[in-house]
């Protein structure tokens, strides 16, 4: 039940439907396939597939916008630091959009009978589906975006509702959060609309005629604050078990877990804090519901789908309706298993694992768990004190890893009753002198959500428990375990859960899914690729459970643990100050940092003079009507479609949009930051007079389509981005000294399991390669009795050269080791297995470096070597000094 071998690593990887996760069980895909698979995905995916390399063909103007800025058009945010790094958007996001707004654009979904076109199983009837208005479910794996799923979908809403004269959609919207942990985090990220404005959602104003942002004039009402004021721009904030439609509603199953945290649900009308969806209705004449972690509303007998449904119905009675419902959840099931047939687009946590978008669960192997057993004792923590020890060392182990980087592991602790919570509790601060006043006990229900009665606290104190509980993760908290009845079942978004102690089992009954146990401890501590891990410990009853989750193709990792076993967290890379053998002193290495020679004068655009690229003219051709009226363009190097521009019944072709993809494209691959506005004048005034053999006009579908011919798109872009380099790139042709790098100041930090080397000439604790060139060449500096010392070239050190590459772009340079000798001399090493276009330019950006930190200062001798795979491995060296009198190329300028 692997995935395919071609999955890629990146979550931002586009997914061909060919290679996504599916069960290659047969017995399985025959008795549990409603419980694996979605069955509208499979299909959808294809479509959805075909839609975007159409180029989004039959989407509304606004729809197609929003997708081509979020999804193509590239995103610089800046940094504290005054570095711009590139968003991208998960393709688990991208892909839930594209199916929503494919689904209401392209087929023009209204009801269930329209989804069930899409079913792959054969199983789906009408009397699956509840409801009578339109509700997509999007089913994405705990941690992978789905708060920025609801953002982009809300705004395509307001947008598509305020631009598009026939629109059904909405600019009011309903956004449920299942309990009041939920609820803060939403409130936290809509608050002010930052989420709006910090991540790419809105599109610059101009952006395909349209000032987004100006009119993008929306109102936040938090619970009880409800006061609609306009009629359109409200966004409706609540806990679920705030909504309540002013009238009796049958009793829930789950009314006997309702308390502080997730609120009584009300069953009449009411005078105190609740959100009385009739005076919504009332007021407002559009709305859209959006619902976070939704399995909540999995059955028509809960008081949660028959407010939906009473939204819907007063809606009607206007000659309105409910416009749309989006639900996102990582586990979009009902108490049997089955999946919502409604999921439109699927994530799962296998694929999420994959990616390391979440943690890799990792289980004890055989022979620890061997080690394990229940002792016969009636009190609780002597009957379960092996797996409780045992996933203390997993914590602890994990816990010193963490404590480099200053990150605090969290040990989890589940129990089944609240007695026995409180027994486990004062165990482990009675036992664990590092746990003493550390422990926070968490009292719930049995389906894992919190209670006030069993804790018996007051309002203040539960508030100042939620507080505990978010708070965990802050280095300030003394908090470092948490002891639960059950983890909190959903939107508890710490990070740093690193081991997991299961000491009970679950029914059905519990309505609890693996997932959702795994669940809290999935999140990942640090930014980007590196594979996390939770460590899982448990009674055989608790590790069947989790196991089953293998049904999913979720994979679980096993290893030795215990005493004497190694930690399974990354790898941390900090200076070896623990190492008595090491004086880090005489280790320490310092480079100069040179002011920048290279930069882009800005403002050098407005000189260019498309009249003087001297490119080869392209031939124009005469394109028949039919070839005119499908015009795709694709990029120059990847083949993959990019644009697509369909004229419209009168034939009229929109230039503006394929000039502005045209500036776009070159924006993006300078990193251009500004300067769109002048750039797009000069492409318009290219594309009329200089790029055909003849000056063309630009209203013409013949023109657009000699446009998204191969060699006009290539010219174009290609010679725009030479003579805007030639233009802008500059040299100051100097540089001075501003600032020093000490090694030993490094500070530690992570990356990915792999092999190392253990050095004793470095002040690093490891040296990772990048290659096996890399480890065999350090192994060479560790031996050279004429290295003083040396290290790899981090990028937490920061050591990094600007320099121009063979495309004339700006970019930056890390050299691959550093190396002191005893004559106070300082070699730059770079090391190279096949040779790129790059690595010329390089070499001389770093020769010319050399020279300038020479001429400024005379302290320190800095001198630099080019170390290629081939002959390192044939010329067998026995001295760093023999290597440099061997190693010549690129010394001679």
């Amino acid at each position: 039940m692997a995935l395919h071998p071609d999955f890629p690593d990146s979550p931002h990887a586009i997914l061909d439907p060919s290679i996504r996760w599916f069960p290659a069980d047969e017995a399985l895909r025959e008795t549990s396939m409603e419980k694996l698979m979605p069955p509208l995905v499979a299909a959808l995916r294809q479509k959805v597939k075909e839609f975007r390399d159409g180029g989004y063909v039959g989407a509304s103007d606004t729809s197609k916008g929003l997708l081509n800025w979020w999804f193509k058009t590239p995103h610089l945010i800046p940094q504290p630091d005054g570095a711009m790094t590139e968003f991208q958007y998960f393709f688990a996001q991208r892909e839930s959009l594209e199916t929503i707004i494919y689904l209401y654009d392209v087929v023009g979904v209204n009801d269930k009978f329209d989804l069930m076109r899409f079913d792959s199983s054969g199983a789906v009837s009408a009397s699956m589906f509840d409801e009578t208005w339109r509700r997509f479910v999007i089913k994405m794996a705990t941690g992978a975006g789905k708060t920025k799923v609801l953002s982009l979908a809300l705004a395509w809403s307001f947008f598509h509702k305020l631009y598009e004269p026939d629109s059904e959609l909405a600019r009011n919207f309903l956004v449920i959060a299942p309990n009041i942990i939920v609820l803060d985090r939403i409130h936290h990220d809509f608050q002010g609309l930052r989420i709006f404005f910090e991540d790419p959602v809105l599109p610059d104003n101009g952006f395909d005629g349209h000032n987004w942002r100006d009119d993008f004039q929306l109102t936040l009402h938090l619970q009880d604050e409800v006061r609609i004021t306009h009629p359109t721009g409200n966004i409706f904030l609540t806990n679920i078990h705030r909504v309540y439609a002013g009238e009796d509603i049958s009793s829930s199953p789950d009314d006997d877990s309702m308390d502080y945290f997730l609120g009584a649900r009300p069953t009449g009308a009411t005078t105190d804090s609740k959100v009385d969806l009739g005076m919504i209705v009332r007021d407002i004449d559009e709305l859209m519901v959006l619902n976070d972690e939704a399995h909540h509303i999995h059955d028509a007998r809960l008081a949660w789908f028959k407010s939906i449904e009473d939204i819907h119905n007063r809606l009607l009675q206007k000659g309105a309706a409910l416009s749309l419902q989006v639900d996102v959840t990582a586990t979009p099931k009902h108490i049997n298993g089955a999946i919502f047939v409604q999921t439109v687009a699927d994530y799962p946590l296998v694929e999420a694992i994959s990616q390391n978008v979440v943690k890799h669960p990792v289980l004890p192997d055989p022979p620890s768990r061997a080690k394990l057993s229940e002792r016969q004792s009636a009190k609780y923590t002597e009957k379960y004190g092996d797996y409780i020890d045992l996933g203390v060392i997993e914590w602890r182990k994990a816990y010193a890893e963490h404590e480099k980087i200053g990150k605090k592991s969290i040990l989890f602790i589940m129990t089944d009753d609240t007695l026995n919570c409180d027994d486990v509790a004062e165990y482990l601060e009675g036992h664990y002198p590092d746990l003493k006043d550390a422990v926070l006990v968490i009292h719930t229900k049995a389906n894992g959500e919190i209670s006030e009665a069993a804790s018996g606290k007051a309002k203040e104190e539960l508030e100042l428990l939620r507080q505990q509980a978010n708070d965990i993760d802050d280095p300030a908290s003394p908090y470092k375990a948490i002891v639960s009845v059950m983890m909190l079942k959903e939107g508890w978004d710490v990070r740093n859960v690193t081991t997991i102690v299961g000491l009970r089992a679950y029914s059905a009954k519990s309505n609890i899914l693996p997932e959702q146990t795994l669940g809290r401890g999935l999140r990942k501590m640090y930014p980007g690729g590196i594979e996390e891990y939770v460590s899982v410990v448990g009674t055989d009853a608790f590790m069947e459970f989790v196991e089953s989750i293998q049904a999913e193709g979720v994979e679980l990792e096993r290893k030795a643990m215990g005493e004497g076993t190694k930690p399974k967290t990354p790898l941390v890379v900090e200076i070896d100050n623990e190492n008595e053998k090491k004086d880090i002193d005489a280790l320490d290495i310092e480079i100069p940092v040179m002011t920048p020679r290279i930069y882009r004068e800005y403002k050098n655009i407005a000189d260019l003079d498309v009249s003087t690229f001297g490119h080869q003219r392209v031939l124009y051709l005469t394109f028949s009507e039919e070839e005119q009226r499908k015009i795709v363009f694709k990029d120059i190097t990847t083949g993959e479609v990019t644009h697509t521009t369909i004229l419209d019944t009168a034939g009229i072709a929109d230039y503006r949009s394929v000039l502005g993809y045209f500036t776009q494209t070159v924006m993006k691959d300078l990193r251009l930051v500004s300067g769109y506005d002048v750039l797009y004048g000069k492409v318009k005034a290219f594309v009329r007079s200089d790029l055909f053999d003849r000056e063309v006009e630009l209203d013409s579908p013949n023109t657009l389509r000699n446009l998204s011919e191969l060699v006009a798109t290539k010219t174009l872009i290609e010679n725009f981005k030479k003579a805007i380099n030639a233009l802008t790139v500059k040299d100051k042709g100097d540089a001075e000294i501003r600032d020093t790098i000490k090694l030993r100041q490094t500070r530690p930090f992570v990356t990915k399991d792999q092999a190392y080397l253990v050095p004793k000439k470095s002040v690093f604790n490891r040296i990772i390669g990048d290659s096996h060139l890399e480890l065999v060449f350090a192994g060479f500096l560790d031996s050279c009795a004429d290295v003083v010392s040396y290290a790899k070239n981090y990028f937490a050190v920061n050591f990094k050269l600007d320099y121009v590459n063979a495309d004339g772009n700006i970019s930056n340079y890390y050299p691959d080791f550093l190396v002191k000798l005893a004559d106070k001399r300082i070699v730059i090493v770079e090391t190279k297995g096949l040779e790129d276009l790059d690595v010329p330019l390089k070499m001389e950006r770093l020769r010319q470096w050399c020279e300038d930190i020479n001429r400024v200062q005379s302290d320190v001798t800095y001198d630099f070597v080019y170390v290629d795979e081939e002959n390192f491995e044939t010329y067998k060296s026995t001295s760093f000094v023999q290597l440099m009198g061997g190693f010549l190329e690129y010394k001679d300028s």
